[in-house]
């Protein structure tokens, strides 16, 4: 065989064998790009995944998780309890549950949001109207408290303030449209937000589910 013909099959096979063969650039390319997507569906898989609540007669009890730890100290859901759970009132149960953050069981059976809601509104007065001042509130961004020992319904702080950083700026009072109030009864909300050194706000619920606030200051003429 000549030598020319013998040489040039040489060439050709170590060309084939080059093309065939990735170089170190495309090998760390594909896995920079398989890293990417392995994180991306991680990420996506937690935004999906859902925090195990219980209903337990008249309150709600999280599991003990991160995400259930992450939901008390970045928007103060709940009480933390000692044992890493949080404990929820049927207002905030009834929130998370409503935007999709918690499934809600009661024993071993999925709790529906109509069915909750329901049960709401048999064991909490005025549930209905408080929740949707409560839900007004949280969607715009303020943290908002129960403000049982003042008195009052609700307590709210200022954007971007978590109980414990400072004092609440409002106690709220949630009411009907067609509610009516004595004056004795408005005045004694007044006396309340005056001695624990808060603003008043009443929420007036209308029948479309839309709130109208009124600031309310106590003056001495």
């Amino acid at each position: 065989m000549p030598r020319k013909k013998i040489a040039s099959e040489t060439k050709e096979r170590k060309a084939k064998k080059t093309e065939s063969k990735p170089s170190n650039k495309e090998d760390k390319k594909k896995s920079a790009k398989n890293q990417k997507e392995i994180e991306s569906e991680t990420v996506s898989k937690r935004k999906t995944e859902k925090i195990e609540a219980f209903f337990l007669n008249d309150s709600i009890v999280t599991e003990c998780s991160n995400e259930a730890r992450l939901l008390y100290e970045k928007s103060r859901f709940g009480t933390l309890l000692e044992d890493g759970r949080v404990q929820l009132t049927l207002i905030e149960g009834y929130h998370l549950l409503d935007k999709d953050k918690i499934d809600l069981r009661q024993g071993k059976r999925l709790l529906g949001k109509e069915e909750f809601r329901k049960k709401c509104i048999r064991l909490e007065k005025n549930f209905w109207t408080r929740y949707i001042v409560y839900a007004d509130f949280r969607n715009r961004g303020y943290i908002i408290k129960t403000a049982l020992k003042f008195g009052a319904d609700f307590r709210v702080y200022d954007k971007g303030v978590k109980p414990g950083e400072d004092h609440a700026r409002w106690i709220v009072y949630p009411v009907k449209e067609t509610d009516s109030l004595t004056w004795y009864e408005f005045a004694a909300k007044n006396r309340v937000a005056h001695s624990t050194k808060k603003r008043l706000l009443v929420g007036v619920v209308d029948e479309e589910n839309s709130v109208t606030y009124y600031e309310i200051k106590w003056t001495r003429p």
